[in-house]
Parts: C-alpha cells; sequence; structure tokens
C-alpha cells in the first residue's frame, strides 16, 4: 500500500512540474518548482484525506467525511494563485499562470486518489490549452505589452502617439513624467500600454521607435 501511494505522490509531481515547465519556458512568474509542489501536495491532502484516519472509522461515535480535506485545496489555492496575479497600469497580468496553478491542483487531486488516467489526460489538456490554443488563436485575440522610453525630444511623443494612432492600437494607459538631467536638458519619461493583435505590429512598432533620435527604450513585458 505505501508503495503505491508513493507512486501517486510521484506521479503528480511529475506532471505538475511539466505543466510548470512550459511556464517556466514563457518566463512566468510560478515556474516548475511551485507546480511540482502544488501537484505534489494536492496529491499528499487527498490520500490523507484518504487514509489519514482509517484507524479512526471503526469508532461508532465518529463520523468522517473523506471529501472534507480534498475540497479545501480547491478554494485553499486560490490564495496561492492570487499572488501571481498582477494588477499594473490598469490592465492584469498573470491569470493564466494562476488558473494553471488551480488546473495543476486539479491534477494532484485525481492523480492522489489514484486516477492516473484521468490525471494525465488533463494534463496533456492543460498543455495544449496553454500552447496549442495560443497558436491556433494568436491571430484572434489582442495581446497586452508594456513598454516604457526616455526620450529628450519633446516632439518625439507626438510622433509615437500619432504612429499608435494610425496603426489603430488600442492605448491602455499612458503615463509620463519629466526629470531634469545634470547639463539641464528635460527627460521625459513614457509608461505606455497597448492592445496590439499580431506579433508583428509589435515588432513594427519597436522598429519605429528605435529610429527616432534621442529615444531610448528601457523596458518592455
Amino acid at each position: 500500500m505505501n508503495g503505491e501511494l508513493i507512486l501517486r505522490l510521484f506521479v503528480a509531481g511529475i506532471l505538475g512540474a511539466v505543466i510548470g515547465l512550459d511556464r517556466a519556458y514563457r518566463a512566468k512568474e510560478a515556474g516548475f518548482r511551485t507546480h511540482f509542489l502544488v501537484s505534489l501536495g494536492s496529491a499528499l491532502f487527498m490520500i490523507v484525506s484518504q487514509y489519514g484516519f482509517s484507524d479512526l472509522l471503526g469508532s461508532p461515535d465518529i463520523h468522517l467525511d473523506p471529501s472534507r480535506i480534498a475540497a479545501q485545496i480547491v478554494s485553499g489555492i486560490g490564495f496561492l494563485g492570487a499572488g501571481t496575479i498582477i494588477f499594473q497600469k490598469q490592465f492584469v497580468r498573470g491569470l493564466t499562470t494562476a488558473a494553471g496553478l488551480w488546473a495543476t491542483a486539479g491534477i494532484g487531486m485525481a492523480i492522489g486518489g489514484g486516477m492516473y488516467v484521468l490525471g494525465t489526460a488533463a494534463t496533456v489538456l492543460t498543455l495544449a490549452g496553454l500552447e496549442l490554443l495560443t497558436l491556433i488563436f494568436r491571430s484572434v485575440g489582442m495581446r497586452t505589452i508594456l513598454f516604457s522610453f526616455s526620450t529628450t525630444e519633446q516632439d518625439n511623443l507626438n510622433k509615437v502617439i500619432n504612429e499608435i494612432t494610425l496603426r489603430k492600437h488600442k492605448i491602455v494607459s499612458y503615463t509620463t513624467q519629466e526629470s531634469r538631467l545634470d547639463d539641464g536638458t528635460i527627460s521625459y519619461n513614457v509608461g505606455l500600454a497597448l492592445k496590439l493583435r499580431r506579433q508583428r505590429d509589435e515588432n513594427e512598432l519597436f522598429s519605429f521607435l528605435q529610429n527616432l533620435p534621442r529615444l531610448t527604450l528601457t523596458g518592455l513585458e
């Protein structure tokens, strides 16, 4: 029996790590170690919920619900997922990673319950949702990018806005701060969040920014 339970923990950890490797490849907040631990921990809780109180089942005065501990995993994992969600400049990042952690917890629960085929199938479908659907629908939805730049030419600000308007990109947020350099020149520090449809749109926009005089890209997400 112990060998079987250890096998469940091992399989759950491996499946969680596989999903985590995909997230790590995408440079997301939660990588393979986090997903490994979430899946392993969920499987462990399932096993404890099923077998941890077996010595008490013979008592006529004690009534146990083996699903109670497992049920808390579903809500408890939400706190961990919330830590990966970032609200920044009027848009949200990390929702997919949080959902991936939630799905990974479900996979761990399935393997912990001995449902190897179901857990493996859920892993394959999760990876398909993260990668395959992204490739299929990349040209359909809009993606949000956040970038920042600094320039000492005020006219560059108008050129950037005009270029964005001409290309019909949607501006989510726009912030500008002025700072004075050591030589007395005023530097304009700009943060922009945009919604774009295609990867090519992003490349063309960055190419335009790089060709502007006295403009330096300082950040990209």
